[in-house]
């Protein structure tokens, strides 16, 4: 399967430098998000919470690493609730329910990789 990337009418080109929390913009009662990358071994995902907003609880087939690049959010993990700021991350373990959700705006990196 082919790498795909964002091209760069979308932000992000190989090889070039770019200030990740300007890939994905707020929008007013919406989450956001914009791959980066997305082949067969992962992804790599920007999203942007509007103040409230988030992703109800549900489960994944893959452990992610969310690392947070502005703001506040809470994220539970099988019932297990942290605050997580700008800066820190936390990793979602695979086949474990967990949700999201903005305290304040906050825009995230989210990467999967996939095990084969």
């Amino acid at each position: 399967m082919e790498e795909k990337h964002i091209g760069p009418s979308r932000g992000l080109v190989p090889g070039q430098k770019k200030v990740l929390s300007l890939l994905a913009a707020y929008q007013k009662g919406s989450v956001v998000s914009r791959t980066i990358i997305n082949n067969r071994e992962g992804t790599v995902t920007i999203f942007a919470f509007d103040e409230g907003e988030g992703l109800s609880e549900h489960t994944a087939p893959f452990d992610a690493l969310v690392h947070i690049l502005e703001g506040r959010a809470e994220i539970t993990i099988s019932g297990k609730t942290s605050i997580i700021e700008q800066g820190e991350a936390i990793i979602l373990p695979a086949g474990r329910p967990h949700a999201v959700k903005a305290l304040s705006r906050f825009k995230m990196l989210l990467t999967i990789i996939r095990t084969m």
